[in-house]
């Protein structure tokens, strides 16, 4: 018979098996609470390894959470699962332009993706923005030229997109221009849950 548990009572349980299975392995410790918490999202420990961190990645996000930035994200997925009861309390909401009619129709006409036309959107808005982005590779390469540009100054990129096709490259590029603060999974694993398991690592460490 399987023991019932309160949902609070199985994530500290959960975690506690994460740490346990890390054995000696130690983490940085301003990094541990996002690797831990993509761990527990995914049940996979390569991100042990894959996750890659620009000097005080977590501590300057952190920062721009509690300043009120908001939070822009490639997936309607990565928005619903970010904790934005958290994110409204400090100031701040999540954006996804991706699925919006206009940004498809402008995309369809000067012949790019909607990422790209979703990217140049944020980057009009007046806040500073936390970028989370886990599905589209097109975004991260969007963010590096709007970047290189000046049209954009992103408090942190949150490059993990999922997949096989310029999915890699668009992360190295992200680490090679180190133009802004960035949390990048290399290789090719990543997704949306990840996006925005790393935002909520992130904004639980405010919440505490």
């Amino acid at each position: 018979m399987t023991e019932q548990m309160k949902p609070m009572d199985i994530e500290k349980r959960s975690f506690a098996i994460i740490t346990e299975l890390l054995g000696d392995r130690r983490l940085d410790p301003e990094n541990e609470l996002v690797i831990k918490r993509v761990i527990h999202t995914t049940a996979d420990f390569d991100y042990v390894d894959n996750l890659a961190f620009s000097d005080h990645a977590v501590e300057k996000g952190i920062a721009a959470l509690r300043a009120g930035c908001d939070i822009v994200t490639d997936t309607q997925m990565a928005k619903a699962g970010i904790n934005k009861t958290i994110l409204a309390s400090l100031g701040g909401e999540v954006h996804c332009f991706m699925s919006d009619a206009d940004v498809a129709a402008e995309a369809k006409e000067r012949g790019v993706t909607r990422a790209f036309v979703s990217m140049e959107r944020a980057a009009a808005l007046e806040k500073p923005c936390i970028f989370a982005i886990g599905n589209a590779p097109t975004a991260l390469f969007s963010l590096e030229a709007l970047m290189e540009a000046g049209k954009l100054h992103p408090a942190l990129i949150i490059g993990v997109p999922v997949g096989f096709v310029n999915v890699v490259e668009s992360k190295e590029r992200i680490i090679e221009a180190a133009a802004a603060p960035y949390i990048v999974a290399r290789g090719r694993k990543g997704g949306s849950n990840v996006a925005a398991a790393i935002c909520n690592a992130m904004l639980y460490q405010i919440r505490r």
